[in-house]
């Protein structure tokens, strides 16, 4: 009956989270949280991995509270660790697995940026090696690399059990479909810039996103045996506390509008705020939930990577 495909498209079928478990790495701060937050808040449990306890609880209490007043079904839960250690991320899958049964979708979403370089002060071979060579410590390569690339690997693997257990639970979401168990990356645009200006320079976080972004292809094809799909988001310029550091209040929104500092621009704005303020030409926390709704919600995507930048690499040389 043409009612019954209305109500199977309508949002509040494709998009109702209940009975989805979610793990968020870097998942209370920055762009982890707008996942975070977006997934609560159409009914996913949600738990979400950091340095510190403390603040994952805090910033928990805080949405946890928000959502039980507005009768919202979706709950988040803080677990500390270091998503960089093999031994980590078995730990943590075991926690996660001491507290549900399964999960439904791993948001291999943390990561540092470091090791940000002046530009060379001249067209010379002695000025380059001075910019990118003398100011980058081996401690600050390492450190973004297995942040960024090597602990989403050793994620992905420790959590496939956890996964597979989803798939095979036979449970069913509402809007008569069951969620797809899969991965999610949260790449970079700058995986394929060509310009270093859109990363500001910062030759490890670069590198560490160019190699998420094609593994993110290399393990869907690896995983297409299992049924688990891995797909990518790829972020232009948000305004987090990795791009614009200080700039967040307590519930982690940034109150930065002016993104002039930065050595590249978006050529999209946000529209006008209510409160007549300038449009920011950054990314929201809708862009981005929006995009992980989709992902998680479809059965059909795999191996791909969403490339979320307002346009920037538009008007920069990139390779996507």
């Amino acid at each position: 009956m043409a009612e019954a495909i209305l109500k199977e498209v309508h949002v509040s079928s494709m998009f109702d989270l209940r009975g989805v478990v979610a793990v968020v790495t870097g998942g209370a701060t920055g762009i982890g949280l707008m996942i975070s937050t977006t997934l609560i808040s159409n009914g996913a449990t949600v738990f979400v991995i950091g340095p510190v306890q403390e603040d994952l609880d805090r910033t928990c209490k805080v949405y946890n509270d928000a959502a039980e007043q507005t009768g919202r079904h979706g709950r988040m839960y803080g677990i500390q660790g270091d998503i960089s250690q093999k031994s980590e991320a078995l730990r943590l899958a075991e926690e996660v697995g001491k507290r549900v049964p399964h999960v439904t979708v791993l948001f291999n979403n943390a990561g540092v940026s470091e090791g940000n370089a002046a530009r060379p002060e001249a067209p010379t071979a002695e000025a380059f090696k001075k910019a990118y060579f003398d100011t980058v410590t081996e401690e600050v390569f390492d450190k973004v690399l297995h942040t960024n690339a090597v602990g989403p690997y050793w994620l992905t693997f420790a959590f496939l059990p956890l996964l597979e257990r989803w798939k095979e639970s036979g449970y069913r979401g509402l809007g008569g479909k069951k969620f797809a168990p899969q991965v999610i990356m949260t790449s970079s645009m700058n995986g394929w810039t060509k310009d270093p200006a859109t990363a500001e320079y910062t030759f490890p976080y670069l590198y560490s996103k160019s190699a998420i972004g094609h593994a993110t292809s290399t393990l869907a094809h690896e995983l297409l045996p299992l049924g688990i799909r891995v797909n990518g988001i790829a972020p232009g310029l948000f305004l987090t506390d990795m791009s614009a550091p200080g700039s967040t209040d307590e519930l982690g929104v940034s109150r930065l509008t002016d993104t002039s500092k930065f050595s590249f621009q978006a050529p999209c704005f946000q529209p006008p705020p209510d409160d007549g303020s300038k449009p920011v030409n950054a990314g929201s926390r809708t862009d981005v939930g929006a995009l992980a709704l989709f992902l998680v919600s479809n059965w059909f995507v795999n191996g791909e990577t969403v490339l979320i930048d307002g346009g920037t690499l538009l008007i920069h040389p990139s390779s996507y």
